[in-house]
């Protein structure tokens, strides 16, 4: 009996998909859930040239979505148009790399009437018109009554499709999803207003309000930013405008001591359009690499412009990704843009310090005396610090006190400076200085800490990273493409004191390694810079180990915790720090010392 071979099967029969599964497919990858429907409407308004957006939702988005605005509008001969793939009023198609739009596609609608009950009603010119589609099937076009602008309204999402229903989250994560969406897209049009409102409960809540900026684009943006991010950024950012090679780059950082413990507050735009680009991201944490821990993250706005042929933003049906022709170029700018705006806030910290500090008082318990408020306040004490051993050069410190020493009087106008001079040292450790408008108060080691690296920085630059060679070159093995990648940078990684040669095949020979970084394993390390290269373009690697070996050595050279210090040495620290870029924060973010406003301390006694 002959067996069938289980391999030969019959040929499968080729078919044209009808128009319902097409768009059923291409939602599949535009509409991945509510949020995506609301960035998709609200670029639309925006591509509109809508000064007022109104978005609405209920139910996290899956049972309601409205977005109003009052751009141009649709003429109602071209609703049932606007309704087809691929049809928009954005691009001719003559020309993909000149894209200055949102939206240039034409998927979004029809994606949407395929999932959902949609209906648009646009008003352009005298008369308004509306069109209703469900499930694919569009109805006739019928008048309706509208001011101004277009009235998107998306019910039922993903009715057509129940299975998409069960990968949704909950009501409160959708909602959350679309406020987040909303917040990057106002953040991208400071002169548009936006309200969003949530309605599924009993009456109407503003979830989300952001009223239309005025002025030059810094200070609309500086506005937006208060209203997306709170006024704690917008007082602890700094602005940014640098440029390279055709790319601008605009916005504001956030100082490193206004660091998060996630990366909620990086907003990245490249030609006003929200993205989420792994390079761009990258370069960010690149930047604050030297003044940030690896727990911490930075909190930024940035918008990279450039000419449209520059970047490719058809790489993904949501335009969450684009693609630079000079990926280098633009990480560069980022990186040295940042680095030199965060360098001219010098020993600048965030406010935000200031505000923990006076939070951490808190009246000692027990009843006040009636109509008298409470006058005596403590401190919660942190934890401990572990001891330090002596240094050699250093006598050894006496024990902590909370004896205070008055130094000899300060220079004259010293009070004026923006550290003001110098009174007194609590517990070997801590200076308080006295200004015009308040104290300071200086943690000595974590400054003197700060300035000792700068100052080893300084000198790694200016002399170069000093190599130790190999008695025995050792080999890295490595396929020919990743050789070559790693080789083409071999001139940039032999001023940090790395020396690469080619040794035949996929090969290279590590001749040379930094001697600051003592016996290291040369494979792992060459490994560890390719990944980089792989995936930024360029390697971090070998100068992050660098500097964390210059940030041991700055923190063993620096004053010690528990070192009495006379009112010349003091001062001489105070007015180094004001001189020194970055001597706001340590070497891990922490900021340096605390200021505290005159008015600040007399609320706290109820002298106000």
């Amino acid at each position: 009996m002959a067996l069938s071979d289980p391999k030969i099967r019959p040929a499968p029969v080729i078919r044209q998909l009808d128009e319902a599964a097409i768009n059923r497919i291409a939602a599949g990858e535009v509409v991945e859930r509510p949020a995506s429907a609301v960035k998709e409407l609200v670029e639309n308004a925006i591509d509109a040239g809508a000064t007022r957006i109104e978005i609405d939702y209920a139910d996290g988005g899956k049972r309601l979505i409205r977005v109003t605005d009052d751009g141009c509008g649709i003429a109602g001969d071209d609703l049932p148009l606007a309704l087809s793939r691929h049809a928009t009023s954005k691009i001719d198609g003559s020309d993909l790399l000149e894209i200055s739009t949102f939206g240039f596609r034409g998927e979004a609608l029809p994606s949407l009437g395929a999932v959902g009950r949609l209906t648009i009603t646009s008003r352009c010119g005298d008369a308004a018109a509306s069109i209703t589609v469900t499930g694919g099937r569009a109805e006739a076009v019928r008048p309706a009554a509208l001011s101004r602008g277009t009235r998107v309204e998306l019910r039922d999402l993903f009715h057509a499709t129940p299975a998409r229903l069960k990968f949704l989250r909950t009501d409160r994560a959708e909602a959350q999803a679309i406020a987040e969406t909303v917040k990057r897209l106002a953040l991208a049009e400071p002169f548009v207003a936006f309200t969003l409102t949530d309605l599924s409960g009993d009456s109407p809540r503003t979830v989300f309000r952001a009223d239309a900026q005025s002025g030059d684009l810094f200070d609309a943006l500086h506005g937006r930013t208060a209203q997306v991010l709170g006024r704690d950024f917008a007082a602890n950012a700094i602005p940014l405008d640098a440029e390279r090679e055709g790319h601008h780059l605009t916005g504001y950082a956030a100082l490193p001591t206004y660091s998060r413990g996630s990366s909620v507050q990086q907003f990245l735009f490249v030609n006003g359009r929200p993205v989420q680009d792994r390079l761009l991201i990258g370069a960010l944490r690149a930047a604050y690499m030297d003044v940030l821990s690896r727990d911490r993250h930075p909190a930024a706005v940035l918008f990279i412009d450039c000419a449209p042929r520059l970047v490719d933003v058809n790489v993904h049906p949501a335009k969450s990704q684009v693609r630079f022709r000079d990926g280098g170029s633009v990480r560069g700018l980022i990186v040295s843009g940042l680095r030199h705006a965060l360098a001219g806030a010098g020993h600048r910290a965030s406010s935000t310090v200031a505000g923990a500090t006076l939070g951490a008082f808190r009246a000692e318990p027990g009843p006040a005396p009636a109509n008298e408020p409470a006058r005596v306040y403590q401190m919660d004490r942190p934890a401990p610090r572990a001891a330090m051993p002596p240094m050699p050069g250093f006598a050894e410190a006496p024990a902590p006190s909370a004896r205070i020493e008055a130094p000899a009087a300060p220079a004259p106008g010293d009070e004026r400076r923006p550290l003001g001079a110098a009174r007194a040292q609590v517990h070997e450790n801590y200076i308080v200085a006295q200004t015009e408008t308040g104290i300071v108060l200086v943690d000595q080691h974590a400054a003197h800490e700060r300035l000792v690296y700068e100052k080893l920085k300084r000198q790694s630059a200016e002399n170069g990273i000093a190599a130790q060679a190999l008695l025995i070159p050792e080999i890295v093995e490595l396929s020919e493409s990743d050789c070559a990648l790693l080789l083409s940078h071999a001139d940039t990684l032999a001023t940090l004191g790395l020396v690469l040669e080619p040794f035949g095949g996929g090969a290279v020979a590590v001749r040379e390694t930094p001697a600051l970084l003592g016996q290291v394993d040369a494979a792992a390390l060459v490994r560890d810079i390719l990944d980089e290269l792989a995936d930024l373009g360029e390697s971090t690697a070998l100068r992050a180990r660098i500097d964390a070996i210059l940030s041991r050595v700055a923190c063993h050279g620096s004053i010690r915790s528990g070192r009495q210090m006379r009112a010349e040495e003091m001062n001489a620290l105070l007015r180094e720090m004001e001189a020194t870029p970055l001597s706001g924060q340590c070497n891990h973010g922490r900021p340096t010392y605390v200021e505290l406003k005159l008015s600040d301390i007399e609320r706290l006694f109820g002298r106000t």
